[in-house]
């Protein structure tokens, strides 16, 4: 892949996966905050209520999700297919479970039920801890998930900042969906303006780590 070794595509992939765990473990405290879905699942809540779905397609939220982003990921394939790799794949199999397990380990002491004070801090440490993630994922050049790339190929193509151009994405996400019939909250708000720049701020500390994973434990120089 991109005349990676195998090594150096086993170490791309395990910081592929370490930022997946850090960025759904903030996804999780975001949604176990109960104040409102992230952007782009209000976007697939209003898909799933909004359309008159056929009965034998028995859909559901999880359902709609996996086609919206395989929707996307063919969209992507034919305008630029060196942003999907291995781990859009595995960004598309893997979130879902991972999200389960931080909601069991997690849902008996983070819940709806604490005050809202702790509730938003919550949610704000969520989102950021999400950005630091997401950009771990995207500066393993392994693959990004689909839902995530929608900015990155954005941003690369317009050539503007990585900030901005998640906001008017996740902004695009919410009103669509809340449009469509899905439930928007304090939480989408918050979430929509804080993960762009928190993630614009974590790229160049990711960018290093990454290239530091790869020099130690694949013998790769940075290039930049």
């Amino acid at each position: 892949m991109k005349g990676w070794t195998r090594r150096e595509l086993a170490v791309r992939v395990v910081l592929l996966l370490a930022g997946l765990c850090v960025a759904h473990l903030g996804v999780t405290l975001f949604l176990q905050s109960d104040l409102g879905s992230d952007p782009f699942n209000v976007f697939v809540q209003g898909l799933f209520r909004g359309i008159p779905w056929p009965a034998f397609a028995a859909m559901t939220h999880g359902r709609t999700h996996l086609l919206v982003s395989l929707v996307i990921l063919l969209v992507l394939l034919a305008v630029d297919r060196s942003y999907v790799g291995i781990g859009t794949v595995l960004c598309m199999a893997l979130g879902g479970p991972i999200i389960d397990v931080y909601t069991l380990w997690l849902s008996p002491v983070i819940h709806g039920g604490l005050p809202l004070p702790l509730r938003l801090a919550l949610l704000v440490a969520g989102c950021v801890i999400l950005a630091f993630g997401m950009t771990i994922v995207i500066r393993s050049r392994a693959g990004t998930g689909p839902n995530d790339l929608v900015a990155v190929v954005l941003s690369d193509k317009l050539r503007k900042p990585f900030g901005p151009v998640r906001i008017g994405v996740d902004l695009t996400f919410a009103l669509v969906g809340l449009a469509l019939g899905g439930v928007v909250g304090l939480g989408t708000v918050i979430c929509a303006f804080l993960v762009g720049p928190a993630a614009q701020l974590f790229f160049p500390i990711s960018q290093r780590l990454c290239e530091a994973a790869l020099a130690q434990f694949a013998g790769v120089r940075s290039q930049t």
